[in-house]
């Protein structure tokens, strides 16, 4: 019998070529929904990743960097290969990207035994084919799990505007879970407060709603409640990769009150 995960994430892997303008470029296993079920699984959940890995160097790093946190990684078994990113860092830590990264999870890679929790997001969540296979594979599970989901905007991979808004709406009705930041709601929303983007989201399916601000901190709207949290003064080396770390926290935060698990 196939092993039925606590946590399914869905999403893509990709190998993130880091570049700095003053070290040797260097190659990072990345993509948004690994990074969280790399988290997931460094805090001690039993965590699955549905993703897709080309048969190449990047392909074996990414696998061996989850495997060696405890993820379970299941592929389509296709063999295009690995997404990658140009990751370029200016001298304050600050991310750009330029990626070449295709999606085109198969249909019958959706078919996984039902989780407790299913993460989704990204790439994943908007760009087709595969987009297609990912939100008819939570619109499934959904009855039976809860639902996360992050947007994490890449403006260069959105396609056209108005569509890109409409299913990003569509996966946040589909969830008990979002979490996106300033940057994200800027891009899809232009001019809008987060406060009022992140109220609209709420009354429209999910159970909580966070917004990262940066140094700025964090806020979170509930039925009836928002919450402001301040974030602390730190010295900051990167910026890659902090909101998928900090979804991780939600999720194990969450798991740990009970809040995961059946709709």
């Amino acid at each position: 019998m196939a092993h039925s995960p606590a946590l399914l994430i869905i999403g893509e892997c990709v190998a993130d070529v880091v570049r700095r303008p003053d070290a040797a470029d260097r190659v990072h296993p990345g993509g948004s929904p690994a990074n969280v079920a790399y988290g997931l699984a460094r805090l001690g959940h039993d965590t699955t990743l549905l993703t897709q890995l080309g048969p190449d160097a990047h392909g074996r790093l990414i696998r061996d960097h989850l495997v060696s946190a405890g993820v379970r990684v299941r592929t389509d078994g296709g063999t295009a290969p690995t997404p990658a990113a140009s990751v370029s860092l200016d001298a304050a830590g600050r991310a750009t990207y330029t990626f070449d990264i295709t999606w085109t999870l198969a249909a019958s890679a959706a078919q996984q035994p039902p989780p407790r929790h299913v993460h989704t997001g990204s790439v994943a969540a908007v760009m087709e084919p595969g987009a297609g296979t990912v939100r008819a594979a939570v619109e499934s599970l959904a009855g039976t799990a809860t639902v996360s989901y992050d947007p994490n905007v890449r403006p260069e991979l959105m396609g056209d505007h108005t569509e890109a808004v409409r299913r990003v709406e569509r996966c946040v009705a589909l969830s008990d879970v979002v979490k996106a930041s300033d940057e994200d709601l800027a891009w899809l929303y232009p001019g809008e407060p987060p406060e009022r983007v992140a109220g609209r989201w709420l009354r429209s399916g999910p159970a909580l709603v966070l917004v990262t601000r940066g140094a700025e901190g964090a806020l979170a709207v509930l039925p009836g409640a928002t919450a402001h949290v301040a974030a602390p003064p730190v010295r900051v080396a990167d910026t890659v990769g902090a909101g998928d770390a900090f979804m991780s926290g939600t999720l194990h935060a969450l798991a740990a009150r009970g809040l995961l698990g059946g709709a």
